[in-house]
């Protein structure tokens, strides 16, 4: 993984081509854009075929479900770092410019190029998991817990923190930045960095 090259508000160039370059990028409020509609959207179809209970619970798993997603991510394939010079280019453009440029405003959330493909990928699994049509609140909570997480990562990078539970997941973020990143890969939550023993 590479080290902190610069803490300035930089963004590295990292393509040529000015439209692979363009794509990279994508500003902080973008994936709250795309995906609270599809949450809302999924939220109504549930309540119009599922009792409140019902859709309550799987909501609630659904974002429980994804900070033990982010953690396996942002660990097993986020943190993965291949020996071949394409594997170590590949890594670096998908996570290693963010611990070089940890302050980079344009690079820290997923561009929908990559994160919406994801998204149809968890739909059609969720769907062929869960009874029809209980996969709907699942994949609503599932995909706000994606949101809550990228505007957590960017704010506890660029924003003032005065919230006390913020201020504790922020020291627990930039530990994993400035002093162990082998430990502490819950950004949203250090809940599986403690049952895994990662937190340290």
């Amino acid at each position: 993984m590479s080290k902190v090259l610069s803490n300035e508000r930089v963004t590295p160039r990292l393509f040529k081509n000015n439209l692979l370059e363009a794509f990279s990028k994508v500003s902080w409020y973008v994936p709250m854009l795309l995906y609270l509609p599809v949450v809302t959207v999924s939220l109504y179809f549930s309540f119009s075929s599922i009792k409140f209970g019902l859709v309550f619970l799987f909501f609630v798993a659904g974002i429980f479900a994804w900070t033990f997603v982010e953690y396996l991510l942002h660990r097993f394939v986020f943190h993965y770092e291949p020996k071949s010079e394409l594997g170590q280019r590949i890594h670096f453009i998908f996570h290693g410019v963010h611990h070089s440029y940890p302050r980079d405003p344009l690079r820290l959330v997923m561009p929908p190029s990559v994160s919406i493909p994801l998204a149809f990928f968890f739909f059609y699994l969720f769907k062929s998991i869960f009874p029809d049509p209980t996969h709907l609140p699942f994949f609503a909570g599932f995909v706000l817990g994606y949101v809550i997480y990228d505007t957590i990562h960017y704010a506890v990078h660029h924003f003032p923190i005065r919230n006390k539970l913020l201020l504790k997941i922020k020291t627990h973020h930039m530990k994993h930045h400035y002093k162990s990143e082998n430990s502490r890969f819950g950004v949203s939550s250090p809940l599986w960095d403690i049952i895994f023993g990662t937190n340290r």
